[in-house]
């Protein structure tokens, strides 16, 4: 198949299958004689795995990870499923601080009156560190 059909079957665009390429993601496509690049069922599997590690906040460094782990047809699923403990553990830590800053988004805005000088607001005040010793 050539590069649209591929990105139509498998929703990724043509520009991020083409740096996929560039990343190793994906093996280099066999060449027609017209020189367009010719996929495989195989190219469509491995850019849709990739596209749904992506979705679960897989890096591209962790995706190709995971697709050479994938490719060990002998291999142990505990190395999947401790790269998968791991990611959980990353998206945990950054649901922490996301709930840590929006704490202090509603602090500071429970905190503003909404009207009055610029100067009192005190969201403006602890962003510029007035409220700092």
């Amino acid at each position: 198949m050539k590069i649209g059909e591929l990105a139509r079957r498998s929703g990724v665009g043509i520009d991020a299958i083409r740096f996929y390429e560039r990343q190793a993601l994906l093996p280099p496509p066999l060449r027609m004689e017209s020189g367009y690049r010719s996929y495989r069922d195989d190219d469509l599997a491995r850019l849709r795995f990739v596209r749904r590690a992506k979705a679960l906040g897989f890096s591209l460094a962790e995706i190709r990870d995971l697709l050479a782990l994938s490719g060990r047809v002998d291999g142990d699923m505990g190395e999947l499923r401790a790269a998968a403990v791991e990611k959980l553990a990353d998206v945990d830590a950054k649901m922490a601080e996301l709930e840590r800053i929006r704490a202090g988004l509603a602090q500071l805005i429970d905190a503003c009156p909404g009207h009055g000088r610029l100067a009192h607001c005190p969201i403006l005040g602890a962003l510029s560190g007035e409220d700092e010793a």
